[in-house]
């Protein structure tokens, strides 16, 4: 019997962020483009600008109907029609409002990319936006409010942003809107908000995946390109402000057996130098099952299913003047709420006081960096970062610069930026819970004055 070597592994190849390529349609669409050779399926990323901000007063929700109605037919197709053409073409249609912009993403196969091109631009360029869709849409969302209220997570996060930003900043209320100032939505303030801001003069388009054979300028404009309107400028998005000394909101939910928590304050977006390092640091305090958070919490006191840390920017403006919620989240048992949240400041001041340990560090930036590869596998994933880039007016290049300083990032540094992002005595807590049971526990605690909402 012969046996033949045993395969051995090749050098590894480097890898980096992958960096797009940037054109412009006659219309005044701006493009990024990044071949992915490989990737079939071929993702699409519109960002319309069509802040929430824009939305008129009293018409909050009004840019989530929008995008949810973009799908529901054009000028030529009815809704039923699109949605059988988009199954025809093996392709998805997505879009969703948020405070920078409207996002409308498409997937499609590659070797019908120009079917689903032509589909993307008919839903820009004329959407029929029916009338009974959007009273359906309406209706739909209205629906969705009822559930959130039972949602504890949802109820928190609403909370957490009403008592941050102040009641004028749309930054204060719900992104699709409340039950209040949905209902009076209807197909005219659709329609005008539409007319209002989409345009091609201030939209970009991301297009990642294997163009290989593909003229992808002559294709965009014979689809995209057809798409007109009048110039504008771009939107100028307002600095974010809040109110983030230290307090405590109790959402009432009488005989809740959990107690959903939400701790959180603003803090620096991506434009700030120390976003790397406060990104490591996050990931050492609550980004995993061994951070330190969940070693406490979870592991030895049995508090809680999980608990993380993350940071999620907000608005962001190429000033530098945007930021980011900075925020704790999980739920524990009822009982359990008061010594979660000591065990939790006994975390935040422990950590100020002594640090993060190197091999803590080294964990950190082994998974953050070494998952990249894995975590951009899929043109979706690539041109959803590139979209982010743009929405937040930063540079193509500014993923891949990321990963770079994340591997050479120092212990200190990721220990004085997760320090600086948490202090104990600057954190907005939320709990959702039965306020009969733990609102005395957790005034003794001193973290903050205590109110109770309902």
């Amino acid at each position: 019997m012969t046996f033949h070597p045993q395969p051995r592994p090749g050098t590894p190849s480097p890898w980096a962020f992958p960096a797009p390529e940037r054109t412009a349609l006659a219309n005044g669409i701006t493009v990024l483009h990044c071949h992915r050779p490989g990737q079939q399926l071929v993702a699409v990323e519109v960002l319309v600008d069509a802040p929430l901000a824009a939305e008129p007063a009293g018409l909050d929700g009004v840019a989530a109907i929008l995008a949810r109605a973009l799908s529901e037919g054009t000028d030529t197709l009815t809704a039923e029609e699109f949605a059988s053409e988009l199954e025809r073409a093996g392709a998805t249609l997505d879009a969703h409002a948020d405070h920078p912009c409207i996002r409308v993403s498409l997937e499609v196969p590659a070797s019908r990319l120009q079917r689903g091109l032509a589909l993307l631009a008919d839903a820009l360029r004329a959407p029929a936006l029916p009338e009974d869709e959007i009273e359906r849409l309406v209706a739909n969302r209205l629906d969705e409010i009822v559930h959130e209220q039972a949602n504890p997570a949802r109820r928190a996060a609403k909370a957490l942003y009403a008592e941050l930003f102040d009641a004028a900043d749309r930054l204060s209320r719900p992104r699709s809107g409340t039950a209040d100032t949905v209902k009076s939505i209807n197909r005219a303030a659709v329609k005008a908000f539409y007319d209002a801001h989409v345009r091609p003069a201030t939209s970009t388009v991301v297009v990642v995946g294997d163009l290989t054979g593909v003229d992808l300028p002559a294709l965009l404009e014979s689809t995209l390109g057809t798409w007109t309107g009048t110039p504008a400028a771009a939107s100028v998005h307002a600095p974010v402000t809040a109110d983030d000394h230290g307090r405590v909101v109790i959402v009432d939910r009488p005989d809740s057996v959990q107690t959903q928590l939400l701790i959180g304050r603003i803090g620096p977006d991506r434009h700030h130098p120390d976003w790397p390092a406060q990104t490591l640091g996050t990931y050492c305090l609550g980004g995993t099952l061994t951070s330190r958070l969940d070693r406490v919490l979870r592991e030895e006191k049995g508090y809680t299913y999980g608990v993380r840390s993350f940071a999620q920017p907000l608005r962001s403006a190429a000033d530098g003047s945007g930021r980011a919620l900075l925020a704790i989240s999980g739920s524990v048992d009822t009982a359990s709420t008061a010594p979660a949240l000591k065990d939790a400041w006994t975390i935040l001041r422990t950590l100020a006081a002594e640090g993060l340990t190197d091999a803590e560090r080294d964990e950190a930036v082994q998974f953050l960096v070494g998952v990249a590869p894995l975590k951009y596998e899929t043109a979706g994933s690539v041109a959803g970062t590139l979209a982010d880039q743009v929405e937040q007016h930063l540079p193509d290049d500014y993923q891949a610069e990321v990963y770079r300083r994340l591997a050479e990032l120092p212990t200190a540094e990721a220990t004085e930026a997760v320090v600086a992002a948490f202090p104990p005595d600057r954190l907005v807590t939320v709990l959702v819970g039965d306020a009969a049971v733990i609102a005395d526990d957790v005034r003794k605690l001193g973290i903050g004055e205590v109110t109770v909402v309902s």
